[in-house]
């Protein structure tokens, strides 16, 4: 099977697949504010990551590239669902157009048709430094996100064995490029442990890619004659695993991982995220109702989301790292046995 095909299937599993819905951001709750003191009109969306200003919380995470003509056409509409939303975007993993030139215009066209706006890079943990800066200069990417997929690997039938030196190559990469690079989990969560030890790489951000959205397990399995079920239900759901990154280090974190709504991404933030993921919602929207319906769907997501912090008096992203939440069920025992304090939520502003 080529990477083309490979690409391809991913798309079409992930999308029949559809969302678990087992993040934990039903497990979270806010505390109302009967007296917010603020008004709509002075709401700000804006964040930073790695020294980048996103007009935008919400960005469009890694899905697709070199997939041929069906994944050129997808990344062209959603460089323009980007660029005409204010949102970044991240292009799938590189890795196939640096092995093969003929694949390098299905992540081109992404910076093809939104010139100005922030473009994400996107390769794996087995990168060289050599093949990050090329990567980078192949769209003049603002940034690069070096994924961690374990379980995907394992799972495909062809996938990568050997895991040794990822952390010492994270660092490397961090340290010889211009740009700053993110580490991203691909579907089953980044540990308190692992987000320590990421901290120490020089790299700007971690995106945690949490378990409850597309599962790329289950997804592989499809393509298995002996399947690995033991793995489709592994993994950090996306709320736990955005506390236990926040409380491992400073650096800011990216909640990604079942993102479906404007509530999901503002408890993302409220729970110590700077900005939230988006992918298989948007893929789905995309394919199945169009480029302007889509336009739609995410301008009113960002009017959600003022809504949101309205009621809940925050002017700015930041305040809502300081707004009270209510953890119960999975979510709550998890970070219990954790050690991490989940009763701090509901005393913030106290």
């Amino acid at each position: 099977m080529t990477r083309a095909q490979r690409k391809q299937d991913h798309i079409k599993h992930a999308l029949s697949t559809g969302q678990l819905r087992k993040t934990g951001f039903d497990e979270v709750a806010f505390v109302h504010q009967s007296l917010p003191n603020i008004a709509l009109e002075d709401i700000d969306l804006r964040t930073k990551i790695g020294g980048l200003e996103w007009s935008s919380p919400i960005f469009i995470n890694a899905m697709t590239g070199g997939g041929g003509e069906q994944t050129s056409k997808i990344n062209e509409d959603l460089s323009v669902l980007a660029r005409e939303t204010g949102m970044a975007i991240a292009v799938g993993s590189q890795m196939s157009a640096l092995k093969d030139t003929s694949e390098r215009s299905t992540y081109e066209i992404v910076r093809k048709y939104n010139p100005e706006g922030i473009v994400l890079g996107n390769l794996g943990s087995e990168a060289t430094v050599q093949q990050a800066q090329d990567a980078v200069e192949m769209i003049r990417a603002d940034a690069l996100q070096i994924h961690l997929n374990v379980i995907q690997e394992l799972t495909m039938p062809e996938g990568d064995r050997d895991f040794k030196g990822a952390l010492e190559r994270i660092g490397m990469i961090a340290e010889g490029l211009s740009v700053p690079v993110i580490v991203k989990e691909t579907g089953f969560g980044i540990s308190r442990e692992a987000a320590q030890s990421l901290s120490q790489t020089g790299i700007a951000g971690i995106d945690i890619g949490g378990f409850g959205g597309t599962n790329f397990s289950r997804i592989e399995n499809q393509r298995r004659e002996r399947m690995l079920h033991f793995f489709d239900d592994w993994g950090i759901p996306t709320a736990i695993s955005i506390a236990e990154a926040h409380q491992a280090t400073d650096l800011p974190i990216i909640s990604s991982g079942g993102i479906m709504n404007s509530l999901d991404i503002v408890k993302s933030i409220s729970l110590g995220a700077s900005a939230a993921g988006m992918a298989g919602v948007l893929l789905g929207k995309l394919l199945g109702d169009g480029l302007q319906a889509t336009i739609k769907e995410v301008n009113e997501i960002h009017t959600d989301i003022r809504y949101l912090m309205s009621a809940l008096g925050c002017e700015t992203l930041e305040d809502l790292h300081r707004t009270p939440l209510i953890l119960t069920g999975h979510v709550y025992h998890w970070l219990m046995v954790r050690g991490l304090e989940p009763e701090r939520f509901s005393r913030r502003g106290i």
